[in-house]
């Protein structure tokens, strides 16, 4: 089969804690991601620095109401006002499906409420209103990078076991809510990205923390039987429901064929590919004994958690792909790979890369989707793919970002080689269809959508949507299922 299937769900993704703003509105709390700052006068090369080192003062400060600093992520683009000109958009590129996040914070404000707040929950039933009246079918993240801030500071984070039944009240209620408007949904975006930021991840300071391996992984064990927890639930209360886990998969290859290099190789995906295993398949797999010992770490498990993990995996695979990575057992001798997503990793010599440094791998991703579909035999979802850049308006009021549409036809056609390949496949959402506040540097300069918003990194810009080159491109692309790239 080298063609799409027929009811294959393109769109696009965003998450509520990029995109919507409104922070002051609707009861909404603050959330761990609300407390980021940007500051154009730092060197670029620190813009990301706080992302993965986020420090007690700098969370004290986020919260004093008196802080002169600027939060990006509590303004994001003004989704929250704009949300119905914004579908509108994306029904006219001919989206099958939007990918978005339910902000925890809306629902219950501090994260511990018994009692949900109606504003929040009312915002979300008009947007996926909003969305089906178009025929777009929603996919929601219960948890992305949006924990409230309250449960990092009051609570420490995942790594109290309280934070289960917390997390589990909120997707509880969020489904019997939504149950007759989404079908399709996701735990946890992104659940490896502990290993690198776990502030946003699960709410720990790293910061003087006496054990952060222990730390990382007690919460995230925490988070596994949440996800399992709220699967359950999902199943039982939307019974035509199917819900995903949700990795980063940085496709990783040997820097040479020295087999020092390949078995780092096979070790660092371990590391990585540890959390959709034990998502996807219900159990912990036999090489995490090692890797426990040589990180020092000594989960706590309450009898009853293995059999939870049992009987609740994931229905299907769900994973951003934007670059690959090199990996030798000597990077001392080598070049680095830059680019604020990049851990550690070498390099490659054959790749070119983007303004930010992300190594750009097409083929990466049609050898990272068999990767998946023959470790797990599961349906697959692409939740994330596409390209960081700085977007300029002619003179004729055009935004010419060809760069953006040859970075995602290459990646289509490698995915379309895939299927070929026999990977089930069932969906796709370019990241940041709409231009929304960067994750990582928290600027809004660096634009992946097919839509441009005029607002500056300091959040100054009328909000005024314009179309850009790629919008049509990817409408054309959607019409007629992959087959005109």
């Amino acid at each position: 089969m080298t063609k799409f299937p027929k009811d294959f769900l393109w769109g696009g993704a965003t998450a509520a804690h990029q995109v919507e703003g409104g922070y002051k509105e609707g009861g909404k709390g603050l959330s761990v991601s609300d407390v980021y700052t940007f500051d154009s006068r730092l060197p670029r090369e620190q813009w990301t620095d706080q992302w993965h080192l986020m420090t007690h003062q700098q969370v004290e400060e986020a919260q004093d109401p008196k802080s002169k600093k600027y939060y990006p992520k509590r303004h994001g683009n003004d989704f929250y006002h704009h949300y119905k000109e914004d579908i509108a958009l994306f029904a006219e590129m001919g989206f099958k499906c939007y990918r978005t996040s339910i902000a925890w914070t809306r629902i219950f404000p501090n994260g511990d409420e018994l009692v949900p707040n109606e504003e929040g929950l009312k915002f979300y039933d008009n947007m996926f209103d909003e969305l089906l009246k178009y025929g777009i079918e929603p996919v929601v993240s219960l948890s992305h990078y949006e924990m409230p801030l309250y449960l990092a500071t009051e609570y420490g984070g995942w790594v109290n076991r309280k934070v289960i039944d917390f997390y589990v009240n909120f997707a509880n209620t969020v489904f019997e809510r939504y149950k007759n408007k989404v079908k399709y949904w996701m735990t946890f975006n992104e659940i490896n990205c502990v290993k690198h930021h776990p502030y946003v991840s699960i709410g720990v300071i790293e910061e003087n923390h006496p054990d952060i391996e222990q730390a990382k992984y007690q919460g995230v064990h925490h988070q596994f039987v949440a996800s399992a927890l709220a699967t359950k639930a999902c199943h039982k209360i939307i019974p035509n429901s199917k819900v995903g886990c949700m990795i980063s998969y940085q496709l990783l290859v040997p820097y040479s064929c020295d087999p020092d290099d390949v078995q780092k190789t096979v070790t660092s995906q371990r590391d990585s590919l540890f959390f959709s295993d034990v998502q996807a398949r219900g159990e912990y797999p036999a090489y995490t004994n090692r890797m426990f010992e040589e990180k020092g770490v000594q989960l706590e498990v309450e009898i009853g958690d293995e059999e939870i993990l049992s009987q609740h995996p994931v229905d299907y695979i769900s994973f951003s792909y934007y670059m690959s990575s090199a990996v030798s057992a000597h990077p001392e001798k080598l070049e680095h790979a830059e680019g604020n997503l990049i851990t550690g990793g070498i390099k490659n010599p054959h790749l070119p890369s983007s303004e930010w440094g992300w190594q750009v791998d097409p083929k990466g991703l049609r050898i990272a989707l068999n990767q998946l579909y023959d470790r797990y035999q599961k349906p697959l979802f692409i939740a994330e793919n596409g390209l960081g850049a700085v977007d300029e308006i002619q003179k004729d009021g055009s935004i010419q970002d060809d760069y953006r549409i040859d970075y995602l036809k290459q990646h289509i056609e490698q995915m379309k080689e895939a299927i070929h390949d026999g990977v089930d496949l069932f969906g796709y959402t370019s990241w940041g269809c709409i231009d929304i506040v960067s994750a990582s540097t928290s600027q809004m300069s660096k634009r992946y959508g097919f839509i441009y918003v005029d607002q500056d990194d300091e959040g100054n810009g009328t909000k005024q949507r314009r179309k850009k080159k790629s919008f049509d491109w990817y409408k054309k692309v959607i019409a007629t299922n992959g087959e005109e790239l």
